[in-house]
């Protein structure tokens, strides 16, 4: 604030004045007046003095954050069109603040700075990448939306359609050193726990009627395999996909990612992905959970003959005979409580009525079984017979893990209903189907119809239902740790459920998909884009969590959407949104102080050097 009056002339009338700086925009303004000279004179010898005392009085107040405007208002002014078609909001949102102060502890901007050195290019990568990935997270949509609406985010950005597209393409060339210094800078950023490995795949698709072709290296003449291609996709569409492998941590914060091309079998990623990641690691002792079918024997045998545990799931349908007669077998199970040891055919069989039972009803049984399996180690030896002959043969090693097989009546009980209500369906199609355009799925309720031999007569498959029925309630996985509790080992299973919610974040929250890009550099910078929004947020959420305040995907998002200003008169800004419990933890976290109902534009404009 400064003291503001005519020089020149002998009657001056004295003013508070602000100076306002509103993005490029710099103003000045007349807040309070304090009188005229004359009038001044009435109540003191120097009015110049005075009004320099009040000058100071009101620059003390307002270090106080408390002072008082006097703004006109009148109610007959109209907005001005500016050349829009459409109206847009004033409204300037503050809540990805929170989000930038972790994107800001993660290095990004020096690491962009690093790679585009040697470039001479007129815009910043770094800004470009930090409103995409929080466009991502709170207003998902298109590059070309997400320049549309640049406005609605409080801070100068100032780039093209033409530079998002070079900066992508500067992303995908640093995809494996971008990956790694995520995963890198976010150790620092918070404690991580990298113990656990969890590993799952999905796919996404596009806005496209045709898959990429396969093209020949001129020089080598190896095929290159196109990215987007035919598969099966995971929402059952019939568009072109690609397919995404996600690495996960103990507490659901990403570590990394690959991309492969759509119909590539998914089971065969990885151990190649697992590779690249362990680099990053420098080779710490993990253990690998999985899926059982990114658990097959070659991700197993790469784990144990690295030094490395496994967890994965196992199907108790794909077990030998023998083992299936031991995992039926009414013996060694143990209540997963205390230890003790309880009867299969009793869990099976009790009251569930019963108070006393109910924690046998919420809880499992277990046992342990010992397997040896012998692999295929990938090597040769030669074999030398008596008569000198030798002959060369595939050296084989001994894989040893085990099977922990769990019961559990609740899961019993709600698989048996799900088949009850699959059977009523396969019933309805008998009655009303057309035989010839009878097709069976290996999944779908039509597995449970048979038909004769001549494929005339349709009918129930009561050996297929009695077959299914008997593995209701069982679950197994493998593993390669012998001195952990079998609890322990089914404790790091259970929670593989959060890298499916770290899919469903990406799909449903973020929208990335459809994707709309078709050149191959485009498709994985956008999904380092999201996959850098994912990031930030699990930070974000595991910060909230480890505070003991949790909130939902929805509301912390809800929350940081709603978390908008509005510029009054250019001299401050008003929030447009209401305290709460999301608020009060975020603040608890970062003290950013954006609980306030009043900002001062110069107070908003220091998170711009967050």
């Amino acid at each position: 604030m400064k003291l503001n009056y005519d020089r020149k002339s002998k009657d001056p009338t004295y003013f508070i004045q602000v100076g306002i700086r509103n993005g490029k925009k710099v103003t000045t303004k007349n807040v309070e007046r304090i009188g005229k000279h004359s009038e001044l004179l009435k109540i003191t010898d120097d009015p110049l003095e005075y009004a320099r005392q009040k000058v100071k009085e009101y620059n003390d107040k307002l270090k106080n954050s408390k002072v008082e405007y006097n703004i006109p208002i009148n109610f007959d002014d109209k907005v001005i069109n500016q050349g829009n078609i459409v109206s847009k909001s004033t409204c300037r949102n503050i809540g990805y603040f929170y989000l930038k102060a972790l994107y800001s502890s993660l290095g990004i901007s020096d690491f962009f700075d690093k790679a585009c050195r040697a470039r001479k290019i007129a815009f910043h990568p770094n800004s470009i990448n930090m409103v995409l990935t929080f466009s991502r997270i709170l207003d998902p949509g298109s590059k070309m939306h997400t320049l549309k609406n640049l406005s609605r985010f409080y801070g100068d950005f100032d780039f093209s359609h033409q530079d998002i597209l070079r900066f992508m393409d500067i992303l995908a060339e640093n995809y494996d050193e971008y990956l790694s210094h995520l995963f890198e800078s976010s150790n620092k950023a918070i404690k991580r726990n990298t113990s656990v490995c969890y590993f799952d795949c999905t796919n996404f698709y596009f806005e496209k009627e045709s898959e990429d072709e396969d093209v020949y290296d001129e020089i080598t003449g190896e095929r290159i395999k196109g990215l987007l291609k035919y598969g099966v996709s995971k929402e059952h569409r019939p568009n072109p996909i690609v397919q995404m492998g996600l690495f996960m941590d103990a507490d659901g914060i990403p570590l990394s990612m690959c991309i492969n091309p759509g119909s590539d079998n998914e089971s065969l990623c990885a151990v190649p992905a697992e590779k690249k990641m362990l680099r990053m690691f420098e080779n710490k002792d993990i253990i690998y959970c999985a899926d059982a079918g990114l658990g097959y024997s070659d991700t197993r045998v790469f784990n144990d003959f690295g030094g490395r545990k496994f967890v994965v799931t196992q199907s108790i349908k794909k077990l030998s005979d023998v083992l299936k007669q031991a995992v039926f077998h009414d013996f060694d199970y143990r209540f997963s409580q205390d230890g003790r040891p309880v009867s299969l055919e009793a869990m099976k069989t009790f009251d569930r009525t019963v108070k006393e039972n109910r924690k046998y009803y919420d809880g499992y049984i277990y046992k342990s079984i010992p397997i040896d399996k012998p692999v295929d180690l990938g090597l040769f030896e030669i074999r030398r017979y008596k008569n000198g002959k030798t002959k060369r043969i595939r050296s084989k090693g001994n894989l040893k893990q085990r099977i922990i097989v769990t019961y559990s009546r609740k899961m019993a009980e709600y698989q048996k209903t799900v088949r009850n209500r699959q059977i009523e369906r396969a019933k309805k199609i008998l009655a009303t189907m057309d035989p010839e355009s009878f097709k069976k799925g290996p999944n779908d309720v039509t597995r449970f119809i048979k038909s004769d031999k001549e494929k005339k007569n349709y009918f129930l498959d009561e050996t297929r239902i009695q077959e299914e029925a008997q593995y209701d309630g069982f679950y197994a996985v493998a593993t390669n740790i012998f001195d952990m509790k079998e609890t322990e080992v089914l404790d790091i299973q259970s929670r593989r459920y959060r890298i499916e919610d770290c899919f469903r974040i990406l799909k449903t929250n973020f929208s990335s998909r459809p994707v709309y890009h078709h050149k191959e550099n485009r498709i994985k910078a956008h999904f380092l884009i999201c996959y850098t929004a994912l990031l930030i947020y699990r930070l974000l959420e595991v910060k909230l969590d480890r505070n003991k305040t949790h909130f939902t995907t929805g509301q912390i998002i809800e929350t940081l959407q709603n978390m908008n200003v509005v510029n009054c008169s250019d001299m401050y800004y008003q929030a447009c949104y209401t305290g709460s419990d999301v608020l009060d933890s975020l603040e608890q976290l970062f003290d950013l102080k954006l609980n306030r109902k009043y900002y001062l534009p110069k107070t908003l404009n220091k998170f711009k050097k967050i």
